[in-house]
């Protein structure tokens, strides 16, 4: 019987092996080779290996634009740490907050927040309301809009953790005279770094990479962030693949090596809370 399970965890493994190849690697391999071609030999979107290797095609999109790509960079890395510096802050009070109290008024705002999970952004009243708080295509502006798409998942995530810290910790602040906000500053927040820093990377990463978000509500060349300059190898009679894919593994591969290095903390930050010892 153990050696029938053996078998079958073998197997798994080995399906994993070959779904994950398929699915993470392939790609990888295919934009890489094609990045690597000349245009019309990338046009055809093959998996052969290139004729002759284009180096060149990374220095081309670099310069593209007049270096467009340091100012998408730069846009980029303000919205991603301005927003989740706000989701941090943000999300651990309130994931505090509805963990630790019971009451009717906080049970409807955590159903009214996790409802976010479910219902997409809504464009035109978004820029409405953008435009009348005169925040539209700022980054002040954008930012807010990253921090309301991801609060509900960043509540869900410290609300999780939030129950794995013993109430007693407080109670015994409490009597030593803290305040509230002494007891979270000083006791709560610091318990709080494996969530955060699961926070922290998943956030960033799906901040950094949002496409359609900046294309709505932070248009402009000077707004561009790293995803929208895709763009500029992409027309309506032509294409150069070879720099868009160029583009896309340039302006991919910092948060894949965060993600990779961080990759243990995000799976114990998001189980933990799921099983109560």
């Amino acid at each position: 019987m153990e050696k029938k399970r053996n078998i079958r965890t073998w197997i798994g493994d080995i399906v994993g092996i070959l779904v994950c190849f398929f699915v993470f690697v392939i790609p990888f391999l295919f934009m890489l080779i094609n990045s690597l071609k000349e245009r019309r030999e990338a046009n055809k979107l093959s998996l052969a290996l290139p004729s002759n290797v284009e180096w060149n095609n990374f220095i081309e999109v670099i310069q593209t634009n007049d270096y467009q790509i340091f100012n998408a960079f730069k846009n980029s890395i303000l919205l991603t740490a301005g927003a989740v510096l706000l989701l941090v802050i943000c999300s651990s009070m309130a994931g505090y907050v509805i963990q630790r109290r019971n009451d009717r008024p906080v049970k409807i705002a955590s159903t009214i927040i996790m409802t976010g999970l479910m219902i997409p952004a809504a464009v035109l009243p978004t820029i409405w309301v953008m435009q009348t708080l005169h925040i539209y295509k700022t980054l002040p502006g954008m930012i807010l809009v990253e921090v309301a798409l991801q609060t509900p998942f960043t509540i869900m995530l410290y609300r999780g953790f939030m129950s794995t810290i013993p109430i007693e910790l407080e109670e015994a602040a409490y009597i030593d005279g803290c305040t509230p906000s002494q007891v979270f500053r000083m006791i709560i927040f610091p318990l709080l770094k494996p969530v955060t820093s699961t926070v922290i990377i998943l956030d960033a990463v799906t901040i950094f990479n949002d496409f359609t978000n900046p294309l709505y509500f932070f248009p402009g060349n000077e707004n561009a962030t790293v995803q929208v300059t895709l763009y500029n190898y992409m027309g309506q009679f032509s294409s150069a693949y070879n720099l868009l894919f160029a583009d896309v593994l340039i302006i991919t591969i910092p948060m894949l090596i965060i993600f990779l290095i961080f990759n243990n903390k995000i799976v114990d930050g998001m189980v933990a809370g799921s099983v109560k010892g």
